[in-house]
């Protein structure tokens, strides 16, 4: 039996409507996993991901809810455990994001990004961990972060800061709960071709912006759910406390060689 196979495991990805969050559930489904998967609202989004992971002959499990609030994981995690009966692998992939110059975010925007992208983690992966604990066979928690958690990008100074905390919460989580053999990770993707980018660039500048990387291209939301199969599997039994950048060199992409000696052709010394 393959070391990634996940078969007999129940999964449950938050935020696995669309995007990221629904690449790691059809790929963990892929894998072997039944999935819950959850959605802010029951609409096309969560009833595709639904259909799409049937199809491949695994148990789907969708639950619409707000995980945004305390409340509202509480009653994600009670539907979920009443429905699939248990929970082996939790994917926290909640996150709010709205670009503005530090000077210029208001209040709100801050709050509800660190309420949707780093207290809801908290709270659903605070409940799902005791429940791991109480049935003593381990598991899985990975937390989706981003690239963003050590670049400090403009126009997301409330974003950035809550990737970075969710990191940091990630490392104190995974020590605590390390001898009831729970694995704790993250994931930091780079820039992903998602619905989202669609809504906020053009065409033509993703594809411009993408031929840039040193992949030569966006990474996908199959990549991140690759890599969530990963750390979700025996085959990452001994990784925990880890974050796992799944970027393309994203983060390094002014290192590329051919950039390097452009500048140095055009007679500069400096990046």
């Amino acid at each position: 039996m393959s070391l990634f196979d996940l078969s007999g495991k129940i999964a449950l990805v938050t935020g696995s409507g669309r995007g990221i969050g629904k690449g790691c559930a059809v790929e963990l489904a892929r894998a072997g996993a039944d999935v819950i998967i959850n959605d802010l609202n029951d609409g096309s989004d969560l009833r595709a991901t639904a259909e799409e992971i049937c199809a491949m002959g695994r148990q789907c499990f969708p639950i619409a809810g707000d995980v945004f609030s305390q409340q509202g994981c509480k009653e994600l995690f009670s539907k979920a455990l009443s429905q699939a009966g248990q929970i082996d692998i939790l994917v926290s992939n909640p996150a709010y994001s709205h670009r503005a110059e530090f000077l210029d975010l208001e209040a709100e925007h801050w709050e509800r990004t660190l309420q949707g992208t780093l207290s809801s983690g908290f709270f659903v992966s605070q409940l799902v961990a005791d429940h791991m604990v109480q049935r003593g066979e381990g598991g899985k928690i990975v937390f989706i972060s981003s690239v963003q958690a050590v670049m400090p990008i403009g126009l997301s100074v409330a974003y950035n800061a809550a990737k970075a905390g969710l990191d940091h919460m990630m490392k104190t989580i995974a020590v605590e709960l390390s001898s009831h053999r729970i694995n704790v990770n993250s994931i930091q993707p780079g820039w992903i071709d998602t619905p989202l980018e669609w809504e906020t660039w053009t065409e033509e500048a993703i594809a411009e912006q993408g031929a840039l990387l040193p992949w030569g291209r966006l990474g996908t939301p199959q990549d991140i759910g690759q890599a969530a199969v990963f750390l979700c599997s025996e085959a990452a039994d001994y990784v925990t406390c880890v974050t796992l950048p799944v970027d393309g060199a994203f983060r390094h992409r002014d290192c590329d060689v051919g950039r390097v000696a452009n500048m140095m052709l055009d007679g500069s010394d400096e990046p």
